[in-house]
């Protein structure tokens, strides 16, 4: 099975699916994009490790790759390896004691400590070919095109943004960030 790397090109809200949140993967080498919709709170996981924010204590992503160091191994790749009735499934490939090993994995799981191991994510060409995007002569940082419908993602305001920022604050007892973060959405709001 082919497999082709990608990156993380951002998350973006998805107003048909109740609050989720779409995660778009960029194909490194060319011109696909992989959105897989994933929950509110897997998108928070990756967004902070992206953004490089630490919570005062650790995360359940954090707690995980806590234990998968202590124990001595390292995540050394993420690899989405099928899809069936429009769910991703994945595999976290890791060593242990010199030896690959594999583990089934949501992909938004996998991913989330991907980020915080540095590790590669592929996806298998197959699915890549069924459910990519080709983007044409869009700019990488816009995730939005003139042709979209309401179903698809959008990209997040910026007052969308800084209440997704809020509620992490919050969630992650930051109560100091999370008073500045109210005040300039005040401002915003007017």
């Amino acid at each position: 099975m082919d497999k082709i790397k990608m990156d993380i090109l951002g998350l973006s809200t998805s107003p048909s699916s109740g609050g989720a949140y779409a995660l778009i993967l960029n194909e490194v080498e060319g011109n696909r994009r992989l959105p897989i919709i994933i929950g509110t709170f897997e998108a928070q996981a990756i967004a902070l490790e992206l953004e490089h924010i630490k919570p005062p204590r650790p995360m359940t992503h954090d707690l995980l790759k806590n234990m998968i160091q202590n124990f001595g191994s390292n995540v050394e790749q993420v690899f989405i390896n099928d899809l069936s009735e429009g769910t991703f499934f994945a595999k976290i490939i890791y060593k242990d004691n010199g030896q690959e090993m594999e583990q089934d994995a949501r992909p938004s799981d996998a991913i989330a400590l991907a980020v915080r191991f540095d590790a590669s994510i592929y996806v298998a060409s197959e699915i890549l070919e069924e459910a990519g995007i080709v983007s044409e002569g869009e700019s990488s940082g816009d995730l939005t095109t003139s042709s979209q419908s309401q179903d698809q993602p959008k990209e997040m305001s910026k007052l969308e943004r800084l209440e997704n920022e809020l509620q992490t604050a919050i969630d992650t007892e930051n109560y100091e960030k999370a008073a500045r973060l109210r005040d300039e959405i005040q401002k915003l709001k007017g």
